[in-house]
């Protein structure tokens, strides 16, 4: 705790690192401080002290900050609703827990945030039916995807009907869906039609569902998409389609690139989330390359062609090992095959070569 003399002299300090101690050292006395500070004319004060420091504090300061902050219940609205919308590693935790955010404050992200920042939001525990009602309105596949991992979102049964409906079209929903708390019986034979035979076991498990009748409708439904290809409904729902969760996580990457949001970096987390697909999707994007030439370096007992393809999208070099080691972890140990080759080839390439590396990524991945 710091005494009151020695906020009065970081006060006074224009110097940077002083103005984020002061920053920090606020937060520690208001969230010490008992009884909370609420009283409006606080609320104001701290509002424009905290609004003015935040904005020349550095991303490791902000960071903190957001993670003292998103459990307290004092802090200003203005500034929890400014790192909520902040860089998405900054965002997390206040989006996951603060309870200063309100619907509107959601929606709002919901409306004018990445779609990063949307999936924090419906990953949040107990969103209301209205937050719920945005998500679905925006339909976007991977926050749809959250939602429906999501147990202790306030979903009603016309909601939930949506989502099993969304899971037609985005395989990923599918799993936790069969799940989920709120699925009634006449909603798991809908989505009977669409899922594997592993979850169609779950299914019948968990209702008192006739096998041989769902087996026998999904047939027939089958059998008439292939010969009316686009025509089949099924009780009046969207065509019958089993699609490809690549071209969902494709589809997210294509937006954060846009958004200017893609980072090398973002290769990592997505490996640290277990999410394959999305590392392919990113790898493939940030070095223009095909998906399928993505898909043979990390399925090939040659990691070196992983190598290069990193390489040529400026993944740093003390980071590369890491890389090759989640991506094992989360690829049933592939690509296998000799690291020190992988890394020979990585270190073949200085960073300022990665245009180089990445073209000899293509002419290697087009001759397997």
């Amino acid at each position: 705790m710091h005494s009151a003399r020695d906020l009065r002299e970081l006060a006074r300090s224009r110097a940077p690192a002083d103005r984020e101690r002061l920053m920090l050292a606020i937060a520690d006395l208001c969230g010490k401080t008992r009884p909370s500070p609420n009283d409006p004319v606080i609320q104001e004060l701290l509002g424009s002290i905290f609004m003015s420091l935040v904005a020349d504090a550095e991303h490791d300061i902000r960071l903190a900050l957001a993670e003292r902050l998103s459990h307290a219940e004092w802090p200003p609205e203005s500034l929890v609703n400014l790192l909520a919308r902040d860089e998405i590693e900054i965002a997390r935790p206040v989006i996951a827990t603060s309870p200063v955010l309100k619907d509107a404050d959601l929606v709002r992200i919901l409306v004018e945030a990445t779609v990063e920042h949307q999936i924090e939001v419906a990953r949040r525990p107990a969103i209301s039916a209205p937050v719920v009602e945005s998500i679905l309105s925006q339909a976007e596949p991977a926050v749809l995807t959250a939602l429906a991992s999501n147990d202790t979102a306030e979903v009603s049964p016309e909601a939930m009907g949506a989502l099993v409906e969304a899971s037609q079209h985005i395989t990923g929903m599918r799993s936790p869906l069969v799940r989920h708390p709120r699925l009634t019986g006449d909603l798991a034979e809908r989505l009977y039609l669409w899922v594997g035979q592993s979850l169609r076991s779950a299914i019948v498990t968990r209702f008192r569902v006739d096998p041989a009748a769902l087996d026998k409708a999904l047939a027939e439904a089958v059998g008439e998409a292939h010969a009316h290809p686009g025509a089949i409904k099924v009780d009046g729902w969207k065509p019958l389609v089993i699609d490809d969760q690549d071209e969902v996580d494709m589809r997210l990457i294509a937006k954060l690139h846009a958004a200017g949001q893609l980072k090398s970096s973002y290769l990592l987390r997505s490996l640290r989330e277990q999410r394959m697909s999305l590392f392919r999707a990113a790898l493939a994007t940030l070095g223009g390359y095909a998906l399928k030439d993505v898909k043979k370096a990390t399925e090939l007992d040659r990691p070196e062609y992983l190598a290069l393809a990193c390489a040529g999208v400026g993944v740093d070099r003390s980071a590369f090992a890491t890389l090759l080691g989640l991506v094992r972890n989360a690829n049933a140990g592939k690509p296998g095959g000799d690291a020190q080759r992988a890394r020979r080839a990585f270190d073949a390439f200085r960073p300022d070569q990665a245009d180089l590396a990445a073209a000899a990524f293509r002419k290697a991945i087009s001759e397997v």
